[in-house]
């Protein structure tokens, strides 16, 4: 079986490393593919860092600080407590010794003339992930997020990471801008991936920063609506609020309910339903959190997406590799 998938940082990780889990006996010899998001990707004390790539070949490689969900295991800050020593900002970036290696490497590669995606496979030949990773795309591309300015009435465009880590997303935003996409074109293999796997899958990352980045790169977004594999998601929203992170804020933002049936409808369903027109939408079929969010079933299904309640907590390896094979086997039932 080949699958591809869509992915953020820490949710997607955590998702792709319960299929694999999963597949090790239900389906050996299976290949996956991760297409991951850039577009938190940030510039610091000449580094290019690319964080949900890093989440994710970390996380498959064993390498992922289990507590925090990002950064190295074991890891030391001796090097932020230098810069801060010398005042160099900003200040609230979690830069770690063991992490700044990778940046490092990366930073170097890039400025040699490499691509993207043959630095995250460079760096992936030491990880062994078990999957081909790839960024969405080789060019630069940025988040921005837009807040109110100093001055009432006016408004004014942060880098996504200071939103998110420095702020803690408590920063009213007005939306997102995705500098750089309008030029951007996806990473070699992306498209390919895409069309030419059994399964799509868009884990529990979030919808607008992450999965939502990885759409707005020219082409990819009609390559999922025309895959004939099917596209299965999985709610990274559980009772009204998001498992982990602050994705509540960004769907407010893009004025989406923060919901697991919200969500769905945000992405939208493939199949066109009767009298409705052509479908242009992502969805053939959706999970949902049995104990929380069972009610969805039966509102979503008549609009063309498939949905089956079942646990969606993460607790645990084992717990995850359910959710994986639950994804499979919606995704066998709604196969055209």
């Amino acid at each position: 079986m080949r699958i591809t998938v869509l992915a953020g940082g820490i949710g997607g990780a955590r998702f792709t490393r319960g299929l694999l889990h999963h597949l090790r006996t239900a389906a050996p010899g299976s290949e996956v593919t991760v297409i991951g998001n850039t577009g938190d990707d940030i510039r610091l004390f000449g580094l290019q860092i690319c964080p949900d790539l890093d989440t994710v070949m970390y996380s498959l490689g064993d390498g992922i600080s289990v507590e925090r969900g990002w950064g190295r295991e074991d890891e030391t800050f001796t090097i932020k407590e230098e810069l801060a020593a010398y005042g160099v900002q900003p200040g609230w970036f979690g830069l770690g010794d063991r992490d700044t290696a990778t940046h490092l490497v990366r930073s170097q590669m890039l400025a040699g003339g490499y691509p993207l995606s043959a630095v995250t496979s460079a760096l992936c030949e030491r990880w062994q992930p078990g999957v081909r990773l790839i960024p969405m795309s080789d060019d630069r591309v940025e988040t921005h997020v837009i807040v109110d300015g100093d001055e009432p009435g006016t408004r004014r465009a942060i880098h996504f990471q200071e939103w998110w880590i420095k702020h803690r997303a408590a920063l009213p935003a007005h939306g997102f801008v995705l500098v750089g996409v309008d030029v951007a074109k996806p990473a070699p293999g992306v498209l390919e991936a895409i069309s030419d796997t059994d399964l799509l899958l868009l884990p529990p990352s979030n919808p607008v920063v992450s999965i939502g980045t990885i759409l707005q790169v020219a082409g990819i977004r009609d390559a999922v609506l025309a895959t004939t594999a099917p596209v299965v998601g999985v709610s990274p929203i559980v009772g009204g609020a998001p498992v982990r992170g602050m994705a509540d804020a960004c769907l407010s933002a893009i004025g989406v309910e923060t919901s697991a049936a919200a969500v769905a409808r945000h992405y939208g369903a493939r199949q066109p339903t009767p009298g409705g027109g052509d479908a242009a939408g992502l969805l053939d079929g959706w999970l949902v959190h049995a104990a929380s969010d069972a009610g969805a079933v039966h509102e979503l299904t008549p609009l063309g997406i498939a949905t089956r309640a079942v646990p969606l907590l993460m607790t645990d390896l084992d717990a995850t590799a359910e959710i994986a094979a639950a994804a499979i086997d919606l995704a066998e039932s709604v196969r055209r």
